[in-house]
């Protein structure tokens, strides 16, 4: 088991959201999670004139989180660049949950849930043929 230390994986999310890329919306927003070796990877918003194609942070998060070695994620914890606590939207949901399984652990108002709680009955891997 890793062991999380949440103060230092939210301070990691801040520091991402600062390189954040958002002159149409603003807000700075930095994913980082701990994977399954101990790792750090970090993420950040991304946005783009033609809104839909921008990217959430944990979606750059994830291309980190492969090409450093991949794994499993284990925590996660998500900030805007002033350093207030953000939750990853549904189409971020379900990629933790690809990334990470039911028991990755998030960062919610509500306090540290697993993603079970985060996404309740999603749709994974085990649900194709």
């Amino acid at each position: 088991m890793v062991d999380i230390d949440w103060d230092s994986l939210r301070a990691r999310a801040i520091e991402a959201a600062q390189s954040a890329y958002c002159p149409y919306s603003g807000l700075q927003v930095g994913a980082a999670a701990v994977c399954s070796d101990g790792r750090i990877v970090v993420g950040c918003n991304v946005e783009n004139a033609a809104y839909g194609v921008g990217l959430c942070a944990e979606c750059t998060l994830a291309g980190q989180f492969f090409l450093t070695g991949g794994g499993k994620l284990v925590a996660l914890a998500c900030r805007s660049g002033a350093g207030d606590l953000l939750m990853p939207c549904g189409r971020c949901r379900q990629v933790i949950y690809e990334l990470g399984g039911g028991t990755c652990l998030i960062d919610t108002p509500s306090g540290v849930l697993p993603m079970t709680s985060v996404l309740p009955d999603a749709f994974g891997p085990e649900d194709l043929p």
